[in-house]
């Protein structure tokens, strides 16, 4: 497992263990964390069903005054909007690399975005998501 050293790693690091624990609870089995080309990296590769589930995790940490209750209707400084078009070209060759190495060629997946809202002084979290993003 990669070490992290900046306190936005860290923060990314624990979202991505809360995603982890997310999915479980919902019934997914996580098969590899961080898997890393040199053109990108998927944070979360899971499955439910017979489906494959390739998960981009997005951390933010909030403060008291966050508003946890409408988290699915924030519309201010919204890390999901950190998925432009040049990350999600590069997200997408990961997935058809991922694909092809496991011989996974007609598999059904999909690619979800999970954003892991935390109030660390409080140790809550909230995790919303974004289902089936067209690569």
């Amino acid at each position: 497992m990669k070490k992290f050293t900046s306190n936005s790693q860290k923060i990314g690091e624990l979202g991505e263990e809360i995603a982890c624990k997310f999915l479980v609870k919902h019934g997914f089995s996580v098969l590899e964390r961080n898997y890393t080309k040199k053109w990108g990296e998927i944070d979360i590769i899971a499955q439910k069903i017979d489906k494959r589930y390739f998960i981009e995790v997005k951390s933010k940490q909030v403060d008291d005054n966050f508003d946890f209750l409408n988290i699915q209707t924030d519309k201010t400084n919204r890390p999901e909007d950190n998925m432009h078009e040049f990350k999600m070209k590069r997200l997408r060759r990961v997935v058809e690399t991922y694909l092809i190495s496991q011989r996974l060629g007609y598999v059904d997946w999909q690619f979800d975005l999970l954003v892991v809202y935390m109030n660390l002084d409080k140790r809550i979290a909230r995790v919303k998501t974004i289902e089936n993003i067209i690569l």
